[in-house]
């Protein structure tokens, strides 16, 4: 497949999550942001595992766990945090550090040089998203705004990492893989520290599938291969569809209205997107030592 294929394919990912806000305000229930983390990624984890039917290997169930830490028991711990005590759209903005993060670890951790053009498209991203989604309602919670910036640093430093741990085995086993590490990880935490949940609703169920199979299995699955064949640098800026995704949503499904500076972020978003892809490309044809 192109280059333009991969990007593509690996932007499908993050426009999925987008949808995470609306499925987890309207469809599931509310406080429960470690359950609901646990219940996203341990059933996908378990069901690929049963598809793929291969454990890791010696230095790998270390590598492993630190991964479903990273990717998906902190980010998702936080995120749901972020979720269910921010505007959806303000989680998301909090969030959309994360593309400068990678952009400066991956400079210390892969050794990836950093661009100009790469800052400038991560900073535009930002305030792109900014306008996309902060309206003078917009509520500020610390405890939320922590937690957004927590995931994001997670989220981040998981995306470098398995940039830089590569096992040699498909996209597929290693979403399998840490998805069930990420998802065992939050098991005792979810179970001591939050109470049952209600009995389900035909809603919750189809939140939870959703957030499982689609917002999960699926989308990590084309999310790391990504990364395994682009550089962290290059998959993270796609994460700015997620809240453009999150707005779009928010417009078609709840009846939003959306202003002028609205609309002027999406265009800044994508241009955005667009920006970073170029300075990647100009990198990579960039002769090596320069």
């Amino acid at each position: 497949m192109t280059r333009h294929g991969d990007l593509l394919l690996t932007a499908i990912a993050p426009a999925i999550w987008g949808s995470t806000y609306l499925v987890t305000t309207e469809l599931l229930p509310g406080g429960y942001p470690l359950t609901v983390a646990m219940l996203r990624a341990l059933p996908a984890g378990l069901l690929l595992l049963l598809l793929v039917r291969q454990l890791p290997s010696g230095i790998w169930w270390g590598r492993v766990l630190v991964l479903g830490a990273l990717n998906f028991s902190i980010f998702w711990w936080m995120l749901f945090i972020a979720a269910y005590r921010l505007p959806g759209g303000v989680a998301a903005t909090v969030g959309a550090i994360q593309p400068l993060l990678v952009i400066l670890l991956a400079r210390a951790v892969l050794g990836t040089p950093v661009r100009a053009l790469a800052i400038a498209a991560a900073v535009a991203g930002m305030a792109g998203v900014a306008l996309l989604i902060l309206t003078p309602e917009a509520a500020l919670d610390p405890i939320g705004v922590a937690a957004g910036l927590a995931g994001a640093v997670a989220m981040a430093a998981g995306t470098v990492l398995t940039r830089r741990w590569q096992p040699p085995v498909s996209p597929l086993t290693f979403s399998a893989w840490q998805l069930t590490a990420g998802g065992l990880l939050l098991l005792p935490v979810a179970l001591s520290l939050e109470p049952a949940l209600p009995p389900p609703t035909a809603a919750h169920v189809l939140g939870f599938a959703w957030l499982g199979l689609i917002g999960a299995a699926l989308t990590y699955i084309l999310w790391f291969r990504g990364i395994t064949r682009l550089e962290p640098h290059v998959v993270a800026p796609l994460g700015f569809l997620s809240p453009l995704t999150a707005v779009i949503l928010g417009w078609w499904a709840l009846g939003q209205s959306l202003s002028p500076a609205q609309i002027a972020g999406m265009a800044i978003v994508l241009g955005s997107v667009w920006l970073s892809q170029r300075a990647a490309l100009a990198d990579a044809r960039r002769p090596r030592g320069r």
